[in-house]
């Protein structure tokens, strides 16, 4: 890293921002270089042969493998992840729930996904999974007693996120993972919603922590990228299944990845400060029946984000209180500041009516109330809650 020393005891704004730097990888200048190459070559047959021998960043090979681009992008984010060996990048978040999921899996085993999970996810299980033969049982992540109950049965592994995917309850993560643990099960997350800098996974008790970097990380809506960081055991078997699959991610857009995780910590502040006051003033609105929000001092699940979590960020949802199913959308479609679209994390703000219960097995979400996911930018606060208001108006 750029000026030398170990930056392991030092603070995760300063590990974001030196994080991936060596000297042999940038050079003189501030940013690694991008490296477009899909051949590398040797200066002497042996010197081929001998590098046949390795497969760690840091070695060129081929270009599948990465250059010091890649590199550079996966060693910052495994600084930024208490606990990790090391990080597999993939070329989208979809891309490395799978990566994850393969690494792990075989036909015959069974696995335990919250039902609140990622809707991709939960497609993966029962699309991909499923053909190959694994079995999977949703589960409901509040409930530990009825948790527990399904290790009666065989179980590989336990596929978690905290909060969940549009109605973002907090689950007690190390009560989940200590009883897959005992029973031992794998456990991976989904730490896309906090990242590292507000849920320190694998040190609450994970094995294998997934992010789509196209959200915080890349900040800017312009890249598609995911990771999966481990210990050396777990790493070992995501590198491995990555580069059987061929996976491999644009040394451009790992780029941008790169440039966007330097300025993480100063947007997720902004946004999660900015969310915060505008699900507070969504309280108290009358067309509001609740606010899903785990900053929220009211939220179920706030003591748990509060006793494990060190962040939060933009993304919330709130249900109206309205019978008309359609009236989240005419909300939406009223709003000026805030665009309509999928994914989240970037620097502009976005809203999207969302009907959770489509995406439920055993969870209520919303009980088929209207509602609407909320992606908070950096746009001016006081501005975005003048939008929401004159939205409202439309109920």
């Amino acid at each position: 890293m750029s000026g030398g020393g170990d930056d392991s005891a030092r603070k995760p704004a300063t590990r974001l921002v030196r994080g991936g730097r060596r000297p042999e990888w940038t050079g003189p200048v501030v940013n690694p270089p991008v490296w477009r190459a899909s051949t590398h070559l040797y200066a002497s047959d042996a010197e081929r042969r001998e590098a046949g021998k390795h497969n760690n960043d840091g070695q060129f090979f081929y270009g599948r493998r990465g250059a010091p681009t890649q590199w550079a992008l996966a060693e910052a984010l495994t600084a930024i992840e208490p606990g990790a060996y090391g990080t597999v990048l993939y070329p989208s978040g979809v891309a490395a729930i799978a990566g994850c999921l393969l690494s792990v899996l075989k036909p015959g085993d069974r696995l335990l996904m919250t039902d609140n999970a990622y809707d991709p996810s939960r497609s993966m299980a029962t699309g991909l999974l499923a053909r190959m033969g694994v079995e999977t049982a949703f589960f409901d992540p509040r409930d530990i007693d009825a948790f527990r109950a399904l290790f009666a049965a065989p179980v590989k592994a336990v596929w978690l996120e905290a909060p969940g995917s549009l109605t973002f309850e907090v689950c007690d993560v190390p009560a989940l993972a200590a009883i897959a643990r005992e029973h031992g099960a794998v456990s991976l997350i989904d730490n896309t919603w906090a990242s590292p800098l507000g849920f320190a996974a694998l040190e609450h008790g994970c094995d294998i922590v997934m992010m789509s970097l196209s959200k915080h990380v890349g900040g800017h809506s312009d890249l598609m990228m995911g990771s999966a960081s481990a210990g050396k055991r777990w790493y070992t078997a995501l590198r491995r299944t990555a580069q059987e699959l061929g996976q491999v991610v644009s040394p451009d857009d790992a780029a941008l990845a790169a440039r966007g995780l330097r300025t993480m910590a100063v947007r997720l502040e902004a946004q999660t400060r900015s969310a915060l006051a505008i699900a507070q003033w969504l309280e108290a609105q009358p067309q509001v029946a609740r606010v899903l929000c785990p900053l929220l001092p009211s939220d179920p699940g706030h003591a748990l984000w509060k006793r494990d979590f060190t962040g939060g960020c933009g993304l919330f949802s709130f249900v109206l209180a309205s019978d008309d199913p359609a009236a989240s959308a005419r909300v939406v479609d009223a709003l000026e500041l805030f665009g309509i679209g999928y994914s989240w994390g970037g620097y502009e703000s976005l809203a999207l009516a969302i009907t959770p219960e489509d995406y439920r097995s055993c969870m209520t979400g919303t009980g088929g109330a209207p509602a609407i996911r909320l992606s908070i930018g950096l746009e001016d606060t006081e501005d975005l809650i003048a939008d929401l208001g004159q939205a409202l108006t439309q109920i």
